[in-house]
């Protein structure tokens, strides 16, 4: 059986390479630069609005880069980056100035009214001359539902004696109604065991160090 042959048509003559060619074909370049697309952290780091990513339905993200950072000469790049990443592993989650206030107990003092409060001023004692014995600084302060009354002359100045005075008064009302459950005794009891834990690790190494000097004593007198 004889087999046909096919003819393939011709190819077309090589692009001419000289300057005055008359066939001279202009093929297309491209450039890795503009063929390859900016990835997320470039997105990130961009200040222009058409580099930032935006969520799905085409509004942008809820956390952006502020303007002091998407400059290169203004933050090191190393802020730059610790900015987006936590801002892009937090994002939607809205903040509030209580968490982030690192406060140490959930249990805050009781807020005293000044309508609940009477303030009188009397004359102070004790060291500190004319201006001291002479001068009313002293702040009695008088919590009247409870009846309580402290009084501070701790300072001088009878603003700060007066700031003094409430501060003190607080955490008197505060032990008057939650007993020991107040903020006052919750510290107390936090201090004490801490000072018991210091104790117990002071106690552990010096019975480490005792039998530590003790074998070494053994092991001179063996050798």
């Amino acid at each position: 059986m004889a087999m046909e042959e096919v003819s393939l048509p011709p190819s077309p003559p090589p692009p001419d390479s000289s300057r005055n060619g008359r066939h001279r074909t202009a093929w297309p370049t491209f450039s890795k630069a503009a063929a390859r697309r900016p990835s997320l952290k470039e997105k990130m780091l961009c200040g222009r609005p058409e580099c930032r990513p935006t969520s799905p339905m085409g509004v942008s993200t809820l956390f952006r880069l502020p303007t002091w950072l998407t400059k290169t000469h203004m933050a090191p790049l190393g802020l730059r980056l610790w900015y987006t990443l936590t801002f892009s592993l937090f994002r939607g989650i809205a903040v509030t100035p209580v968490q982030t206030a690192g406060r140490k107990d959930g249990h805050a003092l009781l807020s005293l009214a000044e309508s609940e409060l009477e303030e009188q001023f009397v004359k102070g004692h004790g060291p500190g001359g004319q201006a001291t014995n002479k001068t009313s600084n002293c702040v009695v302060l008088k919590h009247i539902p409870s009846g309580i009354v402290v009084k501070c002359h701790q300072t001088r100045s009878t603003d700060q004696n007066r700031k003094l005075a409430r501060k003190i008064l607080q955490e008197k009302v505060d032990i008057f109604y939650n007993g020991e459950n107040s903020l006052v005794y919750k510290e107390k009891r936090e201090a004490e065991r801490k000072k018991q834990e210091r104790k117990k690790r002071a106690k552990e190494t010096l019975e480490k160090k005792k039998l530590l000097k003790e074998r070494w004593e053994t092991s001179k007198t063996v050798q």
